[in-house]
């Protein structure tokens, strides 16, 4: 028996609600100063009713009226949306079908599971559906959506008030479109103990939605904290259903409300007082003694004497500040004034630092302007003496300017005689029946393909063209990138950016002939040659077609450098005319035939010793001509007279 009695308790605890979080306040204890915050849960706009009718309004709630299906159709389109209350039909249900039969609520089983009968009074029982309007169109159900939304749905927002106060000491902000509108928290220790030392307060609360035309005055609850229930720190382990406009409010502790519909299982812990502690053997204790009670009442003699002591000095006290109201006010002046006169100290300090700032930069400001206005004395100076040279100046510059134009057509004239001159020693023919293939001295040099050549050839008709590039660089002005060494069929060419790729500077050296050396070093080397030849090109203002093209670029070279109008300038006494005057050999006259050659004129063709010395003369004519060009340059710019034309005709 004893077992049985430990299950049973053990099952009847099993069967108990968790015990409920207690209050940290007691309700004498709780003041406007712990309350934090107000929420407003299941807000309603219209008033519901709590309970349904007990008889039909109209014909169309009789039952018989049901059995049309256009009229069953008719209403359940009419009927009117509802909460769902699926867990409470279930629990109705189940409530039926217990207790029926005896007090213990059980239930009788029948005899086989296919006779298994409902019960009675609930034939046909199922699960009403809480979506009446599932098969209505997507149309009806936005518009019932709609509704119940703009119904429910509202802009809510409240106001704490209190006695002896016409103002609201508190006004919430507004939370827009919320059936459970939960407001920012607030502190209301600002307004004063005369506030927050009360227990009582005044709930305002106004809605909107999109039915009313203005603000609607929705709640108005005057509540005492003392009689507020404590429902939990938090709503999460709260199950009881709140009624509507519910308003939930947030102390230090926890969260409390006004309710009187809790069911009688659910409770709430009484806030009350503990009931004294009795005996475990039942029997009564004994009260305080006679000498403790009045060791007691001389505790409390004593301390109401102390109070009295202390209500009294304090008097004393208060007495002395007002007869020494005068004096302790002059002292607390004192700190006062003397930060004051620190502020003002440091004030005045400032401007002084700013004044001899400002006279800094008025004394460099005057200087700056006395030298300014120096400066520009000695400019408006020079500018007079300029303007009494300027007269001069023009008269002089105009010279010069015919002088230089003078010089630079002479100079355009040498390079044209010069360039004639080396056509004619270095003639430059085309090989009938063939595109683009040119002879030199009437050695034929390939463009591009150097298999078939003979090495002999090749080689000496390259010597020829680093002659003349070699000989038309100083003439044309052009330094050339890649230097050339002339040494007849033996020549080579420099390369002085490869210093960095190869070992050596002997690497750097390529030849301009085939017989015992690298193919690869003598393409590069034709290479390096057509590339000064390009550059000669772009110092006039010319692109070559192709490149690899040799003797056609280089004949192109100079058809346009020979090309110009009038008369060459002659030679001086002596160089390549004094060595072929008899030989009656003298330079074109005409400029435009620029493609004449030494046997197009008749004249006999040159031997190579004579090429070579009056290549030599060539290069001293040139070396004599830079070196009085450059004496006339500077005596232009040191001398601003008119210099003579026998000097300017010695010059060219």
């Amino acid at each position: 028996m004893a077992g049985d009695e430990q299950v049973a308790v053990a099952d009847q605890g099993e069967s108990l609600p968790p015990p409920r979080e207690r209050p940290w306040l007691l309700p004498y204890n709780r003041k406007l100063r712990h309350l934090q915050g107000i929420t407003i849960r299941n807000l309603a706009l219209t008033h519901t009713p709590s309970r349904q009718r007990g008889k039909t309004i109209d014909d169309g709630g009789i039952p018989s009226s049901l059995k049309s299906p256009t009229k069953a159709l008719a209403l359940r389109e009419s009927r009117g949306l509802a909460h769902s209350r699926s867990s409470s039909d279930l629990k109705a249900g189940d409530s039926v079908g217990k207790g029926s039969n005896g007090s213990n609520g059980d239930v009788q089983q029948p005899s086989s599971p296919t006779k298994a009968r409902r019960p009675a009074g609930r034939k046909g029982l199922r699960r009403r559906s809480t979506m009446e309007w599932s098969g209505a169109t997507p149309l009806a159900r936005q518009k019932k959506l709609e509704d119940i939304t703009g119904d429910r749905m509202a802009d809510t927002f409240f106001s704490l008030h209190v006695a002896d106060q016409d103002d609201p000491i508190y006004v919430s902000e507004v939370v827009e479109r919320a059936m459970n509108p939960n407001f920012r928290f607030f502190d209301l220790n600002s307004c004063g103990p005369s506030v927050t030392r009360l227990d009582k307060l005044t709930v305002k609360v106004w809605a909107k939605n999109q039915h009313t035309s203005g603000w609607q005055y929705l709640i108005e609850f005057t509540m005492q904290l003392r009689a507020l229930q404590f429902i939990g720190k938090t709503l999460g382990k709260f199950r009881h259903p709140l009624p509507p406009n519910c308003t939930l409010f947030h102390m230090t502790d926890g969260i409390y409300t006004s309710f009187t519909d809790l069911p009688v299982g659910e409770k709430v812990f009484s806030d009350a007082l503990a009931p004294p502690k009795q005996h475990p053997d039942g029997r009564i204790l004994p009260t305080s003694s006679y000498d403790a009670l009045m060791r007691l009442s001389t505790l409390d003699d004593c301390i109401q004497d102390a109070i009295a002591t202390r209500d009294r000095l304090a008097d004393e006290i208060e007495s002395i500040l007002q007869d020494n109201h005068n004096g302790i006010s002059t002292i607390e002046q004192v700190p006062e004034a003397q930060e004051q006169l620190k502020t003002v100290e440091s004030a005045v300090a400032a401007e002084k630092r700013r004044v001899q700032s400002a006279r800094r930069r008025r004394d460099e400001l005057k200087t700056s302007l006395a030298f300014r206005k120096q400066k520009m004395q000695e400019g408006a100076e020079l500018q007079t003496q300029l303007d009494r040279d300027l007269v001069t100046e023009r008269a002089t510059h105009k010279t010069l300017q015919e002088v230089t134009e003078q010089l630079q057509e002479d100079v355009r004239g040498q390079r044209r005689r010069v360039c004639e001159d080396l056509q004619k020693v270095f003639p430059i023919e085309p090989v009938p029946g063939k595109s683009l293939l040119f002879t030199i001295r009437g050695l034929m040099l390939p463009n591009t393909e150097f298999d078939d050549a003979k090495p002999e050839v090749t080689s000496a008709a390259l010597g020829y063209v680093a002659h003349i590039v070699s000989m038309l660089s100083p003439y044309l002005s052009v330094i050339l990138p890649y230097p050339i060494t002339v040494n007849g069929s033996t020549s080579t060419i420099d390369d002085p950016l490869a210093l960095n790729a190869t070992k050596g500077p002997a690497l750097r050296t390529y030849p301009l002939f085939m017989k015992g050396v690298v193919a690869y070093r003598f393409e590069y080397g034709v290479f390096l040659i057509n590339k000064n030849i390009e550059i000669l090109l772009n110092s006039l203002g010319l692109k070559p077609v192709d490149i690899r093209h040799t003797l056609p670029n280089l004949k192109y070279l100079l058809f346009v450098a020979t090309a110009g109008k009038g008369e060459l300038p002659g030679r001086k006494a002596g160089g390549i005319r004094g060595l072929l005057r008899h030989d009656g050999l003298l330079s074109r006259k005409g400029s435009m035939d620029s493609t004449a050659t030494a046997s197009s004129t008749g004249a006999p063709e040159l031997k190579g010793d004579l090429v070579d010395t009056s290549n030599g003369k060539l290069r001293a004519d040139t070396t004599k001509a830079n070196g009085h060009i450059g004496f006339a340059k500077q005596s232009l710019q040191k001398q601003k007279g008119v210099m003579h034309s026998s000097r300017l005709r010695d010059v060219g």
